[in-house]
């Protein structure tokens, strides 16, 4: 089955993308299958095909092999024991970049806070630096996004409304911004389908009731629409395409309608050569049917904000039914489905402007979402101002300035938005705004077509808090804040080292031990702060808290109590055996040949526990890893790793570890015979071990397997287990795992 979906990969790929070899596609697919081998996920299937699928929704997109060969990666570093450096070293570091870009945050880089929406927040602050080097971070993060939520059902209902609702908050907005529709509408259907199922249902049995009636209704107007533009013609491709369930459900939601007052269910798209024959095809379809007044928009003369270009027109039918038509160019028609993505396809628009520049117009939000990763330390704040801002983009209206330059505004926008749309000078100098020539309030609702006249004076005081309440922009709200954290600064750096200092003291941590530069430097990068006093005026104002920066600087300091060395200087270590060395205590039970308080971490590919032969292994930058002596890495590692294999042994017995649980699983395959689940379960309750997972799964030969992640405190106790379970009638073998 795997080899099938990665058949089926290749397939596609060579459908676009003629190529002599796709040796990094191969070499990427054989190194995954390895790295995940006996991963499974919630459905039981094998873990390598979700990045497998990854991939195909990347090659439908017809992005490049880098793009696919990351799609392939992007669970390993997170997931397995490959680091960046491996990855980097096999595939090149472009590939590597990519993979880290998706790659959420490890334990050890949020040990600082323990908050789950600071940490969600972190991830999409790393997410959105990435996507800055390279736009193909968030194309394979929303191909990632769409096939969990395609496989959504093998998930607890909690999982899925947190799923579907960060969905529909962050991802299909992101996809709508960067002019994906292909995987947008997919999303959002897919999320309706979890967060409202009743909803969901209903409306899809009753749409599929009407499908028929409707197909002919549409199959009738095609065959006229065809028949007309012929005659004047005009090359075009006329087809009918239902609407996605989401666009409905909003619609009836937010008209207070029924299914039955909704008639536009279905929609016209006419594909034709050039521009000139988009209006050209429009005259000939409002010759046709009556437009309805007010429904005619021409986002080709005023494309939206990421691109999309398209007539649309909403007319009445033969039989006094509305329905809509969108009228494009066949370029216009990829750029609608593939958006940012078609910059690796198609070279040239059709105006003239090149790829690069359609993407700089197309990312230049994104440029404003990483002025807020400098300016909104605060993890909440900025949460919040990126789902304000990626929502109210689906509702705009266009505004014009005295001298014609037109806008795209959130709807609910008023003249203050105007102002610092256009510059943050301008609104911080704003006295008023004329709205086509009349004077207006500072809380005027733009509307489409206005021409808005800020008026300024170099008199200004600046703006006024209450501006905060009456902007509807999140540009708008930032730029205000920044104003008076600038305007009020000295005072808010006073304010901001009197926190950090009483904090630090509260927590009886001295200023001497953590305010060294190099740490201090840590922070500003992370940030994105100029200088230690931008710090306390954040702190100080309240963007930054105080125990974020504390915590942070005491992380580094603690680090430091672990021997920083070399990789070269722990293999000679190992190797220099003049001055025999004692064992010494440590917190990981674990003592490393000729080392001291070297940074220890346990292999997940085998989970080794006390009691275990165990062998050191010294990995590139991040210490000694512990592996079993029989895990299947360390048995097939090659002649140039083997020089990195360092004695290891458990500090005594397994009585005299320090106290703590390891991970460990098992793999229990047996009779496949109703109620041997709850007798392996019951065994585990009886003897008060942690489950952390369990999947299972059964063959048609009458076999099952049972794959078991459980917290032990050593090997005594996991053959205690596995005596207990082979007593289990129908039992045949228990095999502890190692990949």
């Amino acid at each position: 089955m795997v080899d099938q979906i990665y058949d089926r990969l290749i397939e596609k790929i060579e459908s676009y993308h003629p190529a002599n070899s796709y040796e990094l596609v191969e070499k990427a697919y054989k190194l995954a299958n390895e790295a995940h081998e006996n991963q499974f996920r919630k459905s039981g299937e094998p873990y390598i095909i979700h990045p497998l699928e990854v991939a195909y929704i990347l090659a439908d997109l017809e992005l490049d092999l880098e793009s696919i060969t990351a799609g392939i990666l992007h669970d390993v570093i997170e997931d397995t024991v490959y680091s960046f450096d491996e990855v980097a070293e096999i595939f090149g570091i472009e590939v590597a970049e990519l993979v880290d870009g998706v790659t959420k945050l490890t334990q050890t880089e949020i040990t600082y806070t323990t908050d789950k929406e600071e940490i969600q927040a972190e991830n999409y602050r790393k997410m959105f630096l990435a996507m800055a080097k390279d736009i193909r971070v968030i194309l394979i993060k929303l191909a990632d996004r769409l096939h969990n939520l395609r496989t959504l059902k093998y998930m607890p209902e909690p999982n899925q409304l947190k799923k579907a609702k960060e969905t529909l908050d962050i991802y299909a907005p992101l996809a709508h911004r960067l002019g994906i529709s292909k995987i947008k509408v997919e999303l959002e259907d897919l999320a309706l389908k979890y967060l409202h199922k009743e909803a969901y249902s209903d409306l899809s049995h009753k749409i599929n009731r009407k499908r028929d009636e409707r197909f002919n209704f549409i199959d009738n107007i095609v065959k006229e629409i065809n028949e007309h533009l012929e005659q004047v013609s005009i090359e075009a491709k006329v087809e009918g395409r239902p609407k996605h369930f989401f666009s409905i459900y909003k619609k009836m939601v937010s008209q207070n309608k029924t299914l039955d007052q909704i008639y536009d269910l279905f929609a016209l798209r006419v594909i034709v050569d050039s521009v000139k024959d988009c209006y050209g095809a429009l005259g000939v379809i409002h010759e046709l049917y009556t437009p309805i007044p007010g429904r005619f928009k021409d986002y080709i003369a005023m494309p939206k904000p990421n691109m999309y270009q398209s007539l649309h027109t909403t007319l009445m039918g033969p039989e006094g039914e509305p329905f809509e038509v969108q009228i494009r160019t066949l370029e216009m028609h990829r750029s609608a489905e593939y958006g940012i993505a078609a910059h690796w396809k198609y070279k040239e628009g059709k105006s003239g402007k090149s790829a690069e520049e359609n993407e700089e117009e197309k990312l230049s939000w994104l440029r404003q979402i990483l002025e807020w990763q400098i300016e909104m330390s605060d993890n909440k704040e900025f949460m919040d101002a990126l789902k304000l801002d990626l929502n109210v983009y689906n509702d705009s209206v266009y505004a014009f300035t005295p001298r014609g330059d037109v806008f795209d505004m959130p709807r609910g926008s008023t003249p203050i938005d105007f102002a610092y749309h256009i510059h943050s000078a301008v609104g911080n100098k704003m006295v008023g705004a004329r709205v086509n020539g009349k004077i207006v309030t500072f809380d005027y609702k733009i509307k489409n077509g206005d021409r808005i006249e800020i008026i300024t004076s170099q008199n200004s005081k600046g703006p006024s808090r209450d501006w905060l309440s009456i902007v509807k922009s999140s540009q708008a709200k930032n730029k205000i804040n920044q104003w008076f954290r600038k305007e009020f600064k000295q005072e808010n750096i006073e304010k901001g080292k009197e926190l950090f200092d009483k904090y630090a003291k509260s927590k009886g941590i001295q200023l001497s031990v953590i305010l060294k530069p190099e740490w201090m430097d840590i922070v500003l990068r992370k940030y994105g702060f100029k200088d230690w006093d931008a710090v306390y005026a954040a702190i100080g104002h309240g963007g930054l808290k105080e125990g974020q920066v504390v915590n942070r600087l005491y992380e580094e300091h603690k680090k430091l109590q672990k021997t920083n060395i070399t990789d070269e200087e722990v293999i000679e270590q190992m190797t220099d055996q003049k001055v025999p060395q004692t064992p010494k205590k440590s917190k990981s039970g674990i003592t490393v040949r000729g080392i001291h308080d070297v940074a220890v971490r346990f292999s997940k590919c085998c989970n080794p526990v006390p009691g275990d032969e165990i062998i050191g292994f010294v990995t590139r930058g991040r210490g000694v890893s512990i592996h079993r002596t029989d895990c299947v890495n360390m048995i097939h590692c090659s002649e140039e790793d083997r020089q990195r294999l360092i004695d290891a042994e458990w500090l005594g017995d397994e009585q005299e570890m320090p106290k703590r649980l390891y991970q460990t699983e098992i793999q229990v395959i047996s009779d496949d015979r109703q109620g041997i689940i709850i007798d392996i379960s019951s065994i585990l309750k009886d003897e008060k071990i942690p489950v952390r997972y369990l999947n299972a799964r059964t063959t048609k030969e009458g076999s099952a397997y049972f794959n078991i992640t459980i917290e032990i405190n050593g090997k005594a106790q996991l053959e205690k287990i596995i005596d207990k379970i082979n007593m289990i009638p129908g039992i045949r073998d228990i095999i502890r795992t190692s990949y």
